[in-house]
């Protein structure tokens, strides 16, 4: 990078984070915000060919599935990266996540514990994988990110209560599984 910075910094504080959140959830739904399009089964689908080709583009990146980190999530030996935007963090975050910025200016306190990225689907959370395996860090990528999450029923937080809403970057990315709302 240029500056030295991560490509996820310029994080917000914790409590601007918190008002951005408490504004955004008075206002109703906007016109970019729905229930995915189609059947759970054709979402799901879609999903698996994003995955497959992320692989592809990715082969050295290591993964964890989301049933594998849904299980082990209990053990606590788990850190939770969640490398996309400000905008896209207010809306949720998979439960204890933390931002690139914090785990990076916590990696000592951090070390010995598996750590895993996650985006909306795969493709900003390898690249920050590869960043951070330049600079010596070991971390796994959640494959099929936040989306193949919710495939999983995997819960959603913001500010630490549960929530059914998600920020999934683009109409491209509209892949929730039921029983979610996304927005974008």
């Amino acid at each position: 990078m240029p500056n030295g910075r991560s490509p996820c910094a310029g994080a917000l504080a914790p409590w601007r984070i918190g008002l951005m959140a408490a504004v955004l959830s008075a206002f109703p739904a906007t016109a970019a915000s729905a229930q995915s399009p189609g059947t759970e089964a054709e979402r799901r689908a879609t999903l698996e060919r994003m995955i497959r080709d992320i692989r592809e583009d990715y082969p050295d990146v290591p993964t964890i599935t989301a049933a594998a980190l849904h299980e082990s999530l209990g053990s606590g030996r788990i850190v939770l990266v969640d490398v996309r935007t400000d905008r896209e963090r207010i809306v949720s975050t998979l439960p204890g996540a933390i931002s690139a910025d914090e785990f990076e200016s916590r990696l000592e306190e951090l070390a010995g514990r598996t750590v895993v990225a996650y985006c909306t689907v795969g493709v900003r959370s390898s690249n920050y994988v590869r960043e951070m395996a330049r600079r010596g860090v070991d971390v796994l990528n959640l494959e099929g990110s936040v989306l193949a999450w919710t495939h999983i029923g995997g819960p959603l937080v913001l500010n630490g209560v549960a929530t059914d809403r998600l920020h999934v970057y683009g109409r491209r990315w509209n892949l929730a599984a039921d029983g979610y709302r996304t927005t974008w």
